[in-house]
C-alpha cells in the first residue's frame, strides 16, 4: 500500500500556486491587488532585513484575506471571531485573517516566528496608533477603517503586554512595510523569487533547525 508525504517543495509550489491562482483580487479598499501588494510587502522586507522568518511573514501576511471558503471553515472553530465585516465604505476584508493565515502556515510546518509575526500585523497597528500618535496619520483611509472595526489603538495595558513579546519590534517593522506596500503599478520580483526560500525555511523546520 502506497502512501503520499507532502514534502516542502511540494509545499512550497502549493503555496505559490494559491498566490498566485487567488491573490489577483483587489486588496480591499486599495488601488492594487492582493498578490501585488503582497509582493511589495515582502521585498521591502528583503531590502531592510536577511531573516528569512521576516521576509516570508511580509509575503505570506495576508494569506488568510485570500484562502479558499473550504479551507477557512475547516479553520474556523479556531477562531471565534471570524467573520466578514463591512460598512458604509464597503468590505475592509476576513475580520480574523491574521489568525487565520497564521494557523493555516502552522499547519503547514512554518516556523512559530513566521507565524507570529503574520499573527500579529493587526494588533502591531493597534500598538504603534497607540505608542506614535503621528503614526495613525500614515494609514489609507481603508485601514484607518479596519482599525476602528479592530478595536482600536491598543490601552495601557495591552501596550505593556504587547512590549513584553517576543520579536516585537520585528511585529511593528513589519508593520510598517504593511503600511508602504500599497504602491501601483512598482516593478517588483514575482512570486516565483520565493520558492527556493519556502521550500528551504520549511526543510530547515522540519530538521528542527529553527
Amino acid at each position: 500500500m502506497s502512501t503520499t508525504t507532502t514534502t516542502a517543495h511540494d509545499t512550497a509550489t502549493a503555496i505559490t500556486s494559491l498566490l498566485r491562482d487567488h491573490g489577483q483580487s483587489d486588496y480591499i479598499g486599495e488601488r492594487i491587488s492582493q498578490l501585488a501588494h503582497s509582493l511589495q510587502c515582502a521585498h521591502l522586507a528583503s531590502t531592510h532585513t536577511s531573516d528569512p522568518d521576516t521576509i516570508l511573514a511580509g509575503l505570506l501576511h495576508d494569506i488568510g484575506q485570500f484562502l479558499p471558503e473550504a479551507q477557512v471553515q475547516q479553520l474556523a472553530g479556531e477562531v471565534q471571531h471570524l467573520r466578514s465585516s463591512d460598512n458604509e465604505t464597503g468590505s475592509v476584508g476576513r475580520v480574523g485573517h491574521e489568525d487565520i493565515g497564521a494557523l493555516y502556515l502552522n499547519s503547514l510546518g512554518f516556523s512559530a516566528k513566521v507565524c507570529a509575526l503574520v499573527a500579529a500585523h493587526v494588533p502591531a497597528k493597534r500598538y504603534l496608533c497607540a505608542v506614535e500618535p503621528a503614526y495613525h496619520d500614515t494609514l489609507s483611509e481603508a485601514s484607518k477603517t479596519s482599525l476602528r472595526l479592530q478595536g482600536g489603538p491598543m490601552s495601557e495595558a495591552e501596550v505593556k503586554q504587547w512590549k513584553s513579546g517576543q520579536w516585537s519590534e520585528e511585529m511593528c517593522r513589519l508593520r510598517k512595510w504593511d503600511d508602504e506596500a500599497k504602491v501601483v503599478d512598482l516593478k517588483v520580483p514575482g512570486v516565483e523569487a520565493y520558492d527556493g526560500l519556502i521550500e528551504e525555511h520549511l526543510e530547515a523546520v522540519g530538521k528542527g533547525q529553527r
